[in-house]
């Protein structure tokens, strides 16, 4: 499976060009994208031929959003999309897009924060009446807050919950409504992500919490999410829809046995 890797300099870059050198699940890095430092390119725009490309990989920025889909639906290629913080008319281009070629996006790409989003669901289903609250850690550089993925996990309750609805933050004087799922955001140092969900009643209360130790997790959900997305047709992808697809196939293979 060969990658175009755009934003191949930054942090999660490197990390896509590290597994690719090592082969990781068959990914070869075919081309390089980035405005900053040593690429093949400083953007898509600038490319003319995909042949021996099989799906693109971008973990630059949002900004670039646009320019991606506009060049992977030109040319049909599968496009994993590792970036958050769109804008609401970037995400209903996504989609857009989605009904042209097969198009992963996720707020984030760990197979643990699927887990703890289906477990979070699990909890708030059993406890209706619990009190939850999302805290998100990461680090000083993270340009957006919330995450994205701490919206997903509250994005996830509230399909549970008709009535909830997230805020981002606390401040002033007033009680704390029952329908709402506070979301908070601490920037600091290093670290590389931690996603804490916090569900509540009177008498106990359920922590479920993730913690991220490397970013090379991150980096080997984007190419395991490359690697299911070429076999797909056109639509919009998750972490849940490859869960699905592992969990289906794990069956079949019980069944056989």
């Amino acid at each position: 499976m060969n990658i175009l890797l755009n934003g191949s300099q930054g942090f999660m870059g490197r990390e896509v060009r590290r597994l690719c050198q090592e082969g990781y699940r068959g990914a070869q890095l075919a081309v390089s994208v980035d405005p900053f430092g040593e690429a093949d390119y400083t953007g898509v725009e600038e490319i003319s031929s995909v042949d021996g490309i099989d799906c693109i990989i971008d973990f630059s920025n949002r900004a670039a959003t646009s320019s991606l889909l506009d060049f992977a639906t030109k040319y049909n290629l599968p496009l994993v999309l590792a970036t958050t913080g769109q804008t609401p008319q970037e995400i209903e281009d996504i989609k857009e897009a989605a009904k042209r070629i097969p198009l992963f996006y996720s707020g984030n790409m760990s197979l643990g924060i699927a887990l703890l989003i289906e477990l979070a669901k699990t909890a708030a289903a059993a406890m209706p009446d619990a009190d939850i609250e999302i805290i998100e850690k990461h680090h000083n550089r993270k340009i957006d807050a919330p995450s994205g993925t701490a919206l997903m996990i509250g994005d996830a309750i509230c399909d549970l919950r008709p009535d909830a609805y997230t805020t981002v933050g606390r401040s002033g004087i007033g009680k704390r409504h029952v329908n709402e799922i506070g979301i908070h955001s601490i920037r600091m140092a290093n670290i590389v992500g931690e996603h804490e969900v916090i569900i509540g009643t009177a008498g106990q209360t359920i922590t479920l919490k993730h913690e991220a130790h490397t970013r090379g997790l991150f980096a080997e959900g984007a190419i395991a999410a490359a690697d299911f997305l070429v076999k797909q047709c056109p639509g919009l992808y998750a972490m849940k829809d490859m869960i699905s697809s592992v969990c289906k196939t794990e069956d079949a293979v019980i069944s056989a046995e």
